[in-house]
């Protein structure tokens, strides 16, 4: 067949099996970009391997990306219609991350047919279309954590559960347990904790509101019980692929089985031996059991590492084959590393930070690195204090993972909560929220009267504060304060739901009529802090002008923002100095400096380990961290270390012992600082410090 007849082909049979009229040069350029020759044997096999369900095991730092995309972008060039595509991550950072990267292999009308997004993504475009079936109106808002915390508190005022100490976070994590495991709020043994669960669920469903754990159920539970709206979306998606499948929980996985069709053309991706979050529900049986859910699996192994050096693998694959009931695989590499692997005994924290506050300074120094090169790993936050204090003695610039999210500022949870009680005004938590700001005339104590009667009379707090019954039970002056606050909210509101002007107008003329960014200015004690404030205020604003078109709902906008904020921790990418984070958020990530500190009973593994029987999900998470480095890598533990005020001796990680001692050089800290330094280490030294001013 001539190169012709070939295109030819190609493009009457994407048109026959898309409805979308490709190009020749769209086909052309799709050819051109993916190039199956550039991946090894293993990930061909992966790419090529299109019908039925696969297992990929995609080991630490193997081209599990690539290999995904690649997949994707062969599904297209065989045919595949892209509306058809489904591709469903953890994160949006993860999912843009893939859209983009499969975008760059095909053409763009395929690459804007697919669907790529989170679990909880594809479950909000799921019930907007059906929700109704379940007794919710279409446009349901969403609680995130810090709603869901205001909720809670509001009701172990009213439950009297102060005077027990009841957190709200006790709460939510336990109803959260019950109900990933698909049990009822009865199975909570606490009878306390089980009745503000059933009240914080009343008051979910009242105010036509869901969490991110009810996306997940109710779009379950609106597969399973619904046949129309199953086959709907069978029919929806042909190809399902999911990333990071170990971290999927028994709810995720019985979502997934309802979504995908007859011919199980599922592809799932992920490593057992990096399942390191059975704390928060991932149960790890999904990976290590896929051939019960869906029978007579392809299972191929990625086991060719790119990242990391052969000193620092040997140390991975001894640790890791500890763990028993695993799947078998061993990483290899073909990069030869420089630098052993060290494990260095130190005195206590302070000498462990200051040391390598040192090296760091005198190896960016000496090798001519970036900050950015360096990664200091820890097992528990409280570790972070004195390496934090270190840096700042040395003036070496760090970044925290986890600072305070944008979304958790003052005033962009008020402007949100404006914009929540506009769209579903019976949202009670976004509308005490600003019931009285700026301040309005409505005193605290006519706020608590308006709850008692919206309880009373089971009756939102919006729908008390228009009803004429409530009114002509408050003072004059309230009456007017509450009607002239309604009154703007209920124009407002209607304006963003008729959607005939762009949203980033409606929100200035609605904050300029209540003299918000005034009130803001007022409230601020120093000009950089209005300044920081007002620029948040205009990051809203911009959010809203990128997002408007003719037609597009709040509600939309809204669901974007909440599913934004929920998952993502803040892009480190975007930061810059050496990294300080925990071995979990270092997950995903890599460097060419890193430094695992603590590696001492207790710490890694973790002294509750033991008795929730978890010692072999720890001993992951000390995998996942030793896989993070990429040229050089340095554990180190401590014989003494401060914790809860108290100094307290320690002794090594049982994890070391795992290891054989001729993959790693022990170095002893006291033996180490009585050395002298080379002629060779401070003429290389001072010759980096001379090249650097000379590029100054």
């Amino acid at each position: 067949m001539r190169v012709e007849e070939t295109v030819e082909f190609r493009r009457k049979n994407l048109e026959e099996n898309t409805g979308i009229c490709y190009s020749l040069r769209a086909v052309l350029t799709m050819a051109e970009k993916f190039d199956i020759n550039s991946l090894n044997a293993a990930q061909k096999q992966a790419v090529q391997t299109l019908s039925g369900p696969v297992l990929i095991l995609a080991g630490a730092g193997t081209g599990k990306t690539r290999t995904v995309t690649c997949r994707i972008a062969n599904m297209i060039e065989k045919g595949a219609n892209p509306k058809g595509i489904l591709a469903l991550t953890f994160t949006n950072k993860a999912a843009n991350e893939m859209a983009d990267r499969v975008a760059g292999l095909v053409d763009r009308m395929s690459a804007r047919a697919m669907t790529v997004c989170t679990f909880h993504s594809l479950c909000v475009r799921i019930l907007r279309q059906d929700i109704g079936r379940l007794g919710y109106k279409e446009n349901f808002s969403i609680y995130t954590g810090s709603d869901q915390t205001g909720l809670l508190k509001r009701l172990i005022m009213e439950y009297g559960a102060r005077r027990e100490k009841l957190e709200p976070g006790q709460v939510l994590a336990e109803l959260s347990r019950v109900r990933n495991q698909g049990l009822g709020i009865d199975a909570i043994e606490d009878t306390l904790i089980a009745a503000v669960s059933k009240a914080y669920m009343r008051e979910l469903k009242a105010q036509n509101a869901v969490d991110f754990d009810d996306l997940l159920i109710l779009t379950e539970r609106l597969l399973r019980a619904y046949p129309t709206v199953h086959e709907k979306w069978n029919k929806r998606f042909t190809y399902i692929t999911v990333d990071e499948f170990q971290d999927t929980n028994s709810l995720q996985m019985s979502l997934l089985r309802q979504l995908v069709g007859p011919e199980h053309n599922v592809c799932v991706v992920g490593d057992d031996d990096q399942s390191i979050y059975g704390w928060r529900g991932a149960q790890i049986s999904n990976i290590l059991d896929f051939e019960s859910f869906f029978p007579n699996p392809t299972v191929i192994k990625l086991e060719e590492n790119y990242r990391c050096t052969r000193q620092v693998l040997d140390c991975a694959n001894e640790l890791i084959r500890h763990n028993a009931g695993r799947r078998d695989k061993t990483l290899r590499t073909n990069k030869e590393g420089k630098h052993p692997v060290r494990l260095l005994a130190m005195p206590g924290s302070e000498e462990e930070a200051e040391f390598i506050a040192d090296e760091i300074e005198t190896l960016r120094a000496r090798d001519s690195l970036a900050w950015e090169d360096f990664a200091i790993l820890f097992r528990a936050n409280a570790q972070s204090r004195q390496l934090e204090m270190a840096m700042r003695e040395h003036h070496i610039p760090y970044r925290m993972v986890g600072t305070k999210s944008f979304f958790d500022r003052r005033e962009v949870k008020d402007l949100l909560s404006y914009l929540q009680m506009m769209d579903n005004p019976d949202a009670d938590l976004h509308l005490l929220r600003v019931l009285n700001t700026p301040p309005r005339g409505i005193s605290p104590t006519t706020a608590s009267f308006a709850i008692d009667w919206s309880r009373d009379n089971k009756k939102s707090l919006w729908a008390t504060l228009v009803d004429i019954s409530f009114l002509s039970e408050c003072s004059t002056r309230s009456q007017n304060c509450i009607t002239a606050f309604t009154d703007i909210v209920t124009h407002y509101g209607s304006e963003f739901a008729a959607s005939e002007r762009p949203f980033v107008e409606i929100l200035e003329e609605f904050l300029k009529e209540i003299e918000y960014e005034e009130y803001i200015s007022r409230t601020c004690k120093t000009e950089e802090e209005t300044n920081r404030r007002l620029a948040a205020i205009d990051d809203i604003k911009v959010a809203l002008r990128q997002f408007w078109l003719p037609g597009h709902k709040l509600t939309d906008f809204l669901a974007g923002i909440c599913l934004d904020n929920e998952r993502d921790d803040d892009d480190i990418e975007k930061k810059s100095g050496v990294c300080l984070i925990t071995m979990h958020a270092a997950k995903g990530l890599e460097f060419p400096q890193v430094y695992i500190v603590g590696v001492e009973e207790g710490l890694i593994p973790h002294t509750r380990s033991v008795d929730e029987g978890s010692l072999d999900e720890e001993r992951r998470l000390f995998y996942v961290g030793i896989t993070r480095a990429r040229e050089r890598l340095t554990m180190t533990y401590c014989a003494r270390r401060h914790r809860y005020g108290q100094e307290e001796r320690c002794l090594p990680s049982g994890f070391i012992k795992e290891i054989p001692s001729r993959m790693y050089e022990f170095v002893d800290y006291e033996k180490l600082m009585k050395e002298p330094v080379s002629q060779d280490e401070q003429d290389d030294f001072f010759a980096s410090i001379r090249s650097m001013l000379a590029d100054d």
